[in-house]
């Protein structure tokens, strides 16, 4: 798989590495989330959480000038809450406030499901198994890995940046942290 190839947009990819340096935000004072800085202290990414958008299981992706740019919400309904997993789904936004789905993830979230991997599916359907990409070790550790189906590390080889601050937020929700509701 050519992680190069976009996930939200190519504007967002790049082609040598990029360090960048992810800065919570305080719940009381901004509503919770976190801004994403580069090593020049330029804001590339704001993540929006619930204390901002005032809905539990949404998240919003901004760029550095506040432009929306994805829009990631936790699937619900009856079928969702028979499930042992979770999914969330990540649309990217256009200039219109149009939504097109990107991604979705699945994270288990049932003591009969602990410890399976958390998986990412990407739209229009590319991947290689049944899966795209996979969150290998423990984010709340803070000792994580997206890697790609075969097996390489996605976030150190060009892969789509607003794609990996995406899947951020969605880990930084699921383990309780800045983006989620109190």
């Amino acid at each position: 798989m050519d992680n190069s190839m976009p996930v939200v947009s190519k504007m967002f990819c790049s082609s040598t590495p990029t360090a960048l340096m992810i800065r919570r935000r305080p719940m009381v004072v901004n509503g919770g989330g976190f801004v994403v800085t580069d090593f020049n202290h330029n804001v590339v990414f704001i993540v929006d959480g619930c204390g901002i958008l005032g809905s539990k299981g949404e998240l919003m992706v901004k760029d550095g000038e506040g432009e929306q740019i994805l829009f990631i919400s936790r699937k619900g309904g009856i079928v969702q809450a028979l499930s042992t997993r979770n999914k969330w789904n990540g649309y990217s936004m256009d200039y219109q406030g149009k939504n097109k789905l990107v991604f979705s993830l699945t994270d288990p979230k049932s003591c009969i499901a602990k410890g399976a991997p958390i998986r990412i599916h990407i739209e229009p359907k590319r991947h290689c198994k049944n899966w795209d990409f996979e969150i290998s070790g423990s984010f709340g550790d803070r000792d994580c890995t997206i890697i790609d189906c075969t097996g390489k590390i996605v976030a150190q080889s060009g892969c789509d940046q607003a794609f990996i601050i995406g899947v951020m937020a969605v880990l930084d929700n699921i383990h309780g942290e800045s983006t989620r509701c109190l």
